[in-house]
């Protein structure tokens, strides 16, 4: 039992692809690389970060993130020139600027379509049962069964 909850705690945790020989000896700069680490997308895997991913263009840009750190740049110059590097597409989260109006905005504007879709066709489906009423010969029905329930 004792094995089995051992091995689900391993599995539970989050298993990072940095290697030992990656890790800087200064644990700020190890800490702030493995922050910027988790906003930059893997350009092979396309949705994992680099500092989970164990593809070798990943690793590489681990050891230039910690390369341009030692070297003393700041987050937003690394993030800079990753973005010179590989484009906008590189971090998990880009700046809202024209560009990239679409992509935030996008999301919000298909929901609110849906939720007005969604709206409209309810409204349309409650005017219709109200409108339709009852036939001459469903009111015929209704009158004898109100007949004889009074008999």
């Amino acid at each position: 039992m004792k094995r089995l909850l051992c091995l689900l705690l391993f599995c539970a945790t989050p298993l990072f692809a940095v290697e030992p020989d990656e890790i800087l000896d200064d644990s700020v700069l190890e800490e702030r690389a493995r922050a910027i680490s988790a906003q930059v997308r893997c350009v092979v895997c396309q949705n994992e970060p680099i500092d989970s991913s164990n593809a070798g263009v990943a690793r590489d840009l681990r050891l230039l993130i910690r390369e341009r750190l030692v070297a003393g740049d700041s987050d937003a110059q690394v993030y800079e020139f990753l973005v010179a590097r590989y484009g906008e597409f590189v971090l998990f989260k880009p700046p809202f600027k024209p560009s990239t109006y679409a992509l935030w905005i996008a999301p919000f504007a298909i929901l609110l379509f849906g939720a007005g879709a969604v709206f409209l066709t309810l409204s349309r489906q409650k005017t219709a049962a109200a409108a339709k009423g009852l036939s001459a010969e469903e009111e015929r029905r209704v009158k004898d069964l109100l007949s004889e329930g009074d008999k």
